[in-house]
């Protein structure tokens, strides 16, 4: 490898880790943030802020990880070549096309807000959908001045555009909800409100983008009098084609709340409960979209950094290096999935005190819980097939998926409310993994073979939920008399989730679950060196 190509794969992986770790950052913020909102409006505050959040959870997928990821591959081709004439077109074609899109979509959300809250049972939502509908208009800007920079290798404005964008809109979200109840408003007018934060986060991020791109350095005119290599059609096609496919892998969750937006409320109302406690109960039923995102966190890490690995594998036909990248992520993906969903049921009565008031839903969102580790799975093996080169796989499995989730909604919903409803959200989500590791069972002969650690992760949960459900016992008979307060409650939640983790995580390692080679390349201390001496312990006694 010579020098110049050395220096292109550092910056590679370094824009990688820059973009993951905002990632991360941002999937936290997303996630946190609705519970404050949950304590600042209530359940019902909360129903009406999810019934609209999928719409524009479609936005920002679109904007972080769809075009933004196409254009810059399409840029950085021709950058490649030095086709500069080439960049100039692609960067105004696609934020034409784009704009034409957002101008439609904005259009129908605008003018058709009490179509839309018709169809989800309750037409009071029109004044969100009407607010999320100007984050359209700014998908465009936002979604080509973050390709232009990720096709010049530049991931720095891109992640700081991001993390801006949800800091501006978590901060947005909390106050206005605040301000507008505290001034005797409506729980429906500080919904509006809060939903306004999409406008100003979207406003902060082309804010960023732009001072980067007036400080950026000039390059040549030379451009201007060459013709294009590329085709409009051309670059159209490959804006819709490709970057849709990686926009519906990547709207797995935002997809499902969609379906739970149109069905739930109004199944729950036309099978006869009242409208306000339908509210109440789809609001109670939505605590579980938190917590299911950020059990998956660990899984979106694993899945952003694992597409570039692989796919660099591919390029240089190393099956080798790639069957066994799979396998320890296949590992790696139940370990985490089964840890953190039936952890979480252990712990989710007082997790639920502590993070939203009361227990209210105990044991919807335990069902919802365990969806985890199918989520977990399907966002890992996603990564793998995209970077194997098969995006298009995920994603019709994933709408595959949305249609069974819908399925299932109304097959179950009428006669078990949200139960059925969660119920439904495990099974779909069940189905997408299994169907997603068939597939990558054919593509790639010989892998997801060995099941044999799965007996130490069945025997590691077991231990976990038995020391936990042990410590909630003691704890109980200790102190009766606080055991209905919400401080009692996080107290036992958190240490119950460190208790918990740690007989886990001992078991895990001391079952040789991982090898040594395999500890030293998860980041838990320095290059894994603390699993890999508890793993040796286990050897020696």
């Amino acid at each position: 490898m010579d020098v110049q190509s050395a220096e292109r794969s550092k910056r590679i992986w370094e824009g990688a880790f820059i973009l993951t770790l905002a990632g991360l950052i941002t999937k936290i913020l997303s996630a946190g943030y609705r519970i404050p909102y949950q304590n600042i409006a209530g359940d019902v505050g909360f129903y009406i802020y999810q019934q609209a959040y999928p719409i524009y959870g479609i936005v920002l997928v679109f904007s972080t990880y769809g075009f933004p990821v196409i254009i810059s591959k399409l840029l950085a081709e021709k950058l490649e070549q030095q086709d500069e004439a080439s960049v100039v077109k692609i960067l105004y074609i696609t934020l034409l096309t784009l704009l034409g899109m957002g101008i439609v979509l904005f259009s129908f959300l605008y003018w058709g807000a009490e179509v839309v809250a018709g169809w989800m049972g309750d037409k009071e939502l029109s004044s969100l959908v009407r607010v999320i509908s100007f984050s359209f208009l700014l998908l465009p800007f936002i979604s080509v001045f973050r390709g232009y920079f990720q096709g010049h290798k530049n991931m720095i404005p891109t992640a700081v555009s991001q993390v801006t964008e949800q800091l501006v809109r978590v901060v947005t979200i909390l106050l206005m909800s605040f301000i507008l109840l505290d001034y005797g408003y409506g729980v429906y007018e500080a919904g509006a409100g809060a939903i306004f934060g999409s406008v100003t986060g979207g406003i902060a991020s082309i804010s960023v983008l732009l001072f980067y791109l007036l400080n950026r350095k000039k390059v040549g005119q030379n451009r201007l009098y060459k013709k294009a290599s590329i085709h409009t059609m051309e670059i159209v096609k490959i804006l819709f084609t490709q970057g849709m496919t990686i926009c519906i892998s990547a709207l797995l969750l935002i997809l499902f709340q969609l379906v739970d937006s149109f069905t739930v409320y109004s199944l729950l109302v036309s099978g006869g409960m009242e409208e306000e406690v339908a509210k109440q109960v789809k609001g109670v039923y939505d605590r579980g979209q938190p917590l299911l995102q950020l059990g998956t966190i660990v899984a979106t890490s694993l899945a952003l950094s694992l597409v570039p690995l692989i796919a660099s594998a591919k390029a240089r036909n190393d099956m080798a290096f790639i069957r066994k990248k799979v396998d320890l992520t296949f590992r790696l993906s139940v370990v985490v999935g089964f840890g953190a969903a039936f952890g979480l049921a252990c712990v989710l009565e007082p997790t639920n005190i502590m993070l939203f008031r009361n227990d209210h839903g105990t044991n919807v969102l335990m069902v919802f819980g365990f969806s985890i580790l199918f989520t977990t799975l399907s966002q890992s093996i996603t990564a793998i097939l995209q970077g194997l080169g098969h995006s298009f796989i995920p994603a019709i499995v994933v709408m595959g998926g949305m249609f069974f989730k819908w399925l299932f909604n109304l097959l179950l919903v009428p006669t078990y409310e949200t139960s059925g409803a969660a119920v439904a959200t495990l099974f779909a989500f069940g189905v997408i993994a299994v169907i997603q590791m068939i597939i990558v069972k054919r593509k790639l002969p010989g892998v997801l073979g060995n099941w044999t650690f799965f007996n130490h992760v069945l025997l590691a949960t077991g231990a976990m939920a038995f020391v936990i459900f042990c410590y909630s016992w003691v704890l109980h008979h200790l102190f009766p008399i606080l055991g209905e307060s919400r401080t009692f409650a996080s107290i036992e939640a958190l240490t119950s989730v460190f208790i918990g983790g740690v007989v886990y995580l001992y078991f895990i390692v001391r079952g040789s679950v991982f090898t040594e080679e395999e500890l030293s390349e998860i980041p838990i201390g320095s290059k894994g060196t603390f699993l890999i001496r508890l793993l040796k312990r286990g050897k020696n006694g």
